[in-house]
């Protein structure tokens, strides 16, 4: 019979879900599918280091433009956000039960061994490792008051912001290496087989390892602003912290646009801003806009009917973990050699409406499985290898209404 203690440590039910994260997750999962699908795995992920090629169609140059003004990196920035209320939740169901510190870090060595077999054996532009480590950096400030937190996030959040002008012992390649990696990837990721690309692949990390350097402190910031928002109760009760949210929307919105816009991009090369400069803008303007857009979909959720249409997106969050998986296994088949080798050879147009279609059938296919099964397959996994216990997958029937 199980004990009190293991009794409390137990995944959190359908019914006590809060379906305004799993609808943003959701939503953000579309961003990050965008964003990986069209400069990373439709193209060299050192494409877009290169000068823009003037053979760009204007409908290809439209889609590009788009996806890195309002997705890239602000699409990271609300699945930053949303691992640190994960975090935050996670503690607080778990702080009675007398293992919330060896739940929660046995939660996170799991998710690091996952990010490893996804970034060794499938893609090498995995997120779920750096995520899985700078969990385990974040994990202690749980134990303390709520205002280290919120001093923690702003002083990590700023010193992401002033990264590009401080000299930091972060190593890039040279643009000659650019330019020939990129050749060299063209060829290999597009006719090679598995053992090849994986070769090179595993060459690459070494080169991809200053862009996780450079924004880890951004990461480790957002996962604290997760953590604040939920402990604080913004998201717990968003009614009475209403006027916080709206604000956030206005300024996140606003700053983010205007940071981001090629007018102020303009005026700076006419000002001779030093380029340092012209990326802290940059870098404030993705962190901006990514909290506006956290804010806008809470409050369209909790304060207006659009929940009804919103809901659509829920069962995508509720199964993000492997959704995400899916996306790379399918990508990298479809682009790869070993697969139908479409590496270089699609307009972002057509890549992106392909992951339109993909995404629209990751919807049908989470909301036809939810209906059957608590969890997605990875999802099931992970909390299996967190409590220890295997987690009964079959929805019952008197909890299959959420």
């Amino acid at each position: 019979m199980p004990s009190t203690t293991d009794e409390m440590a137990q995944p959190i039910t359908v019914a006590d879900r809060i379906h305004a994260i799993d609808i943003l997750r959701g939503i953000a999962l579309f961003g990050v599918l965008a964003v990986n699908l069209v400069g990373e795995f439709r193209v060299s992920l050192f494409q877009q280091f290169l000068p823009a090629t003037p053979f760009v169609s204007p409908l290809d140059g439209a889609v590009e433009h788009f996806i890195s003004f309002f997705l890239e990196m602000k699409a990271f920035a609300l699945f930053s956000i949303l691992f640190g209320v994960g975090l935050a939740i996670q503690s607080e169901r778990l702080a009675h039960s007398g293992c919330r510190l060896r739940l929660l870090v046995r939660r996170l060595v799991a998710l690091l061994a996952i990010g490893l077999v996804h970034l060794l054996l499938i893609w090498n532009g995995d997120i779920l490792t750096e995520y899985a480590l700078a969990g385990l950096v974040v994990l202690p400030l749980l134990w303390l008051p709520i205002w280290c937190t919120a001093l923690a996030a702003f002083g990590l959040l700023a010193f992401y912001i002033a990264m590009p002008a401080l000299s930091l012992p972060i190593s890039w390649p040279s643009m000659l290496w650019l330019q020939q990696h990129v050749l060299e990837a063209n060829h290999v990721y597009a006719a090679g087989s598995y053992g090849q690309i994986l070769r090179f692949s595993w060459s690459e990390l070494a080169q991809i390892l200053p862009l996780h350097e450079f924004v880890f402190p951004r990461t480790l910031g957002l996962f604290l602003v997760g953590m604040l928002a939920w402990r604080s109760g913004v998201l717990r009760n968003p009614y009475r912290h209403q006027g916080l949210l709206l604000i956030v929307i206005g300024l996140g919105l606003m700053l983010g646009i205007l940071l981001n816009s090629p007018t102020l991009t303009q005026a700076m090369a006419s000002w001779r801003m030093p380029p340092a400069m012209r990326s802290c803008l940059e870098n404030a303007a993705g962190t901006f806009m990514g909290l506006g857009y956290g804010a806008s979909v809470i409050a369209l959720v909790e304060f207006t009917r659009a929940r009804s249409v919103l809901q659509v997106f829920a069962p995508l969050g509720r199964m993000a973990f492997t959704n995400y998986l899916m996306q790379s296994l399918i990508f990298s088949w479809v682009f790869y050699g070993y697969g139908l080798g479409y590496f270089g050879r699609l307009g972002a147009a057509e890549t992106l409406l392909f992951g339109i279609i993909f995404y629209t059938c990751q919807m049908a296919l989470s909301a036809w499985w939810l209906r059957r099964y608590r969890f997605g397959p990875i999802e099931w996994l992970w909390r299996t290898l967190m409590y220890g216990v295997r987690q009964p997958m079959r929805v019952l029937a008197s909890a299959k209404r959420w």
